[in-house]
């Protein structure tokens, strides 16, 4: 099970009477909204004091993971909005110091997993982080699913940025964070290496070693290194593999919670799937978006029961 959750649960994919479209050609995130929405850091901030999930049960999404037959658990620790899900020394940005809700979710989750027989691995985005104005992704510019990969509508000026800071500021303190603040993880997972160096790389590989030698990496830490492959997004391949792999991928059509997405695959569709992954050597990394109270929407818990 993968989770996508954070500030972004708070919109559900709307601002200002505006939404992510559902059209087939554009990519359907709900993860996105400051990215799609350019929403200035200083009104999304303010989407910290509104994150209150009194709903939220890490036993009871472990529990959820446990009874569809899966075998480990990871949380996005920072996605690109540069908002940590745990209690961050590095920066204050963060679910404990800056939301009333005040916990720390993956310390739960992680507790929660190791309780009920499951391993626990975290995400964290190493290159793109939109609260940032060193934030990656500002030398590239080929299609995404908001209005640019960087922050270019608080940081439009991208000849002064320099990712060398983020990365030395942030990355590397939060990924030492994480990796030494929750149990013996199963997996790093990092994603869009789009403007970290060789050499950073190598750095934050080192680093997960160095800490947890057994903890896998995946593919998108950049620049051909990683221990196991990540596929694209809802990529299902044809080939039998023989090396490690994993598929992430989604129920509907968004990682975070959209709740007017309503093209979910039914269960008889993820056992299609995990069916094929499975009998080709691949890992079947499966989506849910709580919404901003902690609740998993129905339509994945019904589809996750039904499927196992």
């Amino acid at each position: 099970m993968m989770i996508h959750w954070g500030l972004y649960s708070v919109l559900g994919g709307e601002w200002q009477n505006k939404r992510i479209p559902l059209e087939q050609d554009r990519c359907r995130y709900g993860e996105w909204a400051q990215s799609y929405f350019a929403i200035p850091n200083q009104e999304y901030e303010k989407l910290a004091s509104a994150f209150n999930p009194v709903f939220f049960n890490a036993e009871e999404i472990a529990l959820l993971a446990r009874e569809a037959g899966m075998k480990y658990l990871v949380m996005t620790a920072k996605h690109h909005d540069g908002f940590a899900m745990y209690h961050s020394k590095a920066d204050k940005y963060n679910v404990v110091d800056a939301t009333p809700f005040g916990r720390d979710v993956c310390a739960e989750l992680a507790e929660a997993c190791y309780k009920h027989g499951l391993k626990f691995g975290l995400y964290y985005s190493q290159d793109l982080d939109w609260h940032e104005p060193d934030g990656g992704g500002y030398k590239s510019f080929w299609k995404c699913a908001g209005s640019s990969w960087d922050n270019s509508w608080d940081f439009p000026n991208r000849e002064a940025k320099c990712f060398d800071r983020c990365f030395e500021k942030k990355i590397l303190p939060q990924v030492e964070e994480i990796l030494t603040g929750y149990g013996d993880l199963v997996l790093i997972w990092f994603d869009v290496p789009m403007t970290i160096t060789e050499e950073q790389s190598r750095v934050l590989y080192d680093l997960v070693k160095k800490h947890q030698p057994d903890c896998l990496i995946n593919s998108r830490i950049g620049n051909g290194l990683g221990d196991y492959t990540s596929t694209g997004d809802n990529e299902i391949p044809s080939d039998y593999k023989d090396t490690l792999y994993e598929s992430a991928c989604t129920l509907n059509d968004t990682w975070g919670y959209l709740p007017y997405d309503d093209n979910w695959k039914d269960a008889a569709r993820i056992r299609e799937i995990r069916e094929h992954l499975n009998a080709r050597g691949i890992n079947y990394l499966l989506n849910i978006g709580p919404d901003a109270l902690g609740r998993v929407p129905e339509p994945s818990v019904n589809i996750l029961r039904g499927a196992k």
